[in-house]
């Protein structure tokens, strides 16, 4: 439950082409009850770039002392980088453990000024799996597709009760997705997309996220071999042997 001081946050990135043009945004909701909607884009850039600056320029409007903050973010690479990864780097002079320089440095030496500029409040970054109908996560998505398409989306400020979204319908808890090692993970088959009811077939999850991505109705899997995409074309009510042929 929100108290006097406390703030709830969400944010979102998107990105078509990862590097390409990318869209970020966030949605604000302070002490005062007041939202404030916030968004940008750029056109080279990538997906975790973005997720990342939607955080930054989320905590960098705040301009009172806050209470708790509650950031909700669909990005596991935020959340572990600025929960796990980020202050080690930085006692490292932002090099890995294998001595090259830490990816995104910039953002996450922003990331981590912005923390210590709010006087380390309890801050809670917690994981929300994105296209699930939670109201806060759906319109920052919205707002960065639009702005990765070069469209200027309409910010909301005001105050909360003449908000469109229930925002403070937050969603339950969830444990981060388990991290697979390097050895266990396996490349797809393929990634497999219907639009319109056309279907295509992508090499690479970043082709079908573009084709996806804020499209509604879109429907869209992973075939980790052969006899899954069959089972998944079957599912989608194609031919799974006409369709195949086309590998």
């Amino acid at each position: 439950m929100k108290s006097a001081k406390d703030f709830i946050i969400y944010t979102d990135g998107a990105c078509s082409g990862n590097p390409g043009p990318g869209g970020w945004a966030a949605i604000v909701l302070n002490s005062k009850d007041e939202v404030c909607e916030l968004g940008g884009g750029a056109q080279n850039t990538t997906n975790n770039r973005m997720e990342m600056t939607g955080a930054l320029e989320a905590l960098r409007s705040i301009s009172e002392k806050p209470g708790n903050i509650t950031i909700y973010t669909d990005s596991t690479y935020l959340i572990r980088g600025i929960t796990q990864w980020a202050w080690g780097w930085r006692k490292n002079n932002w090099k890995t453990s294998a001595g090259t320089e830490v990816s995104n440095k910039d953002l996450w030496q922003d990331l981590t000024a912005a923390l210590a500029r709010l006087e380390n409040p309890k801050i809670s970054w917690q994981y929300v799996r994105g296209h699930r109908g939670t109201a806060g996560n759906e319109r920052c998505d919205e707002i960065a597709v639009a702005f990765s398409k070069g469209k200027r989306a309409s910010l909301y400020s005001g105050d909360f009760s003449s908000y469109e979204f229930d925002i403070k319908s937050v969603p339950p808890v969830e444990d981060l997705p388990t991290m697979k090692k390097a050895s266990e993970k396996k490349s797809a088959h393929s990634y497999l997309s219907v639009l319109g009811g056309k279907l295509e077939k992508h090499k690479d999850w970043a082709s079908c996220e573009r084709r996806v991505k804020g499209q509604s109705g879109a429907k869209f899997k992973k075939a980790m071999d052969p006899l899954q995409e069959k089972e998944i074309l079957a599912a989608w009510g194609f031919d799974p042997d006409k369709e195949s042929r086309d590998d």
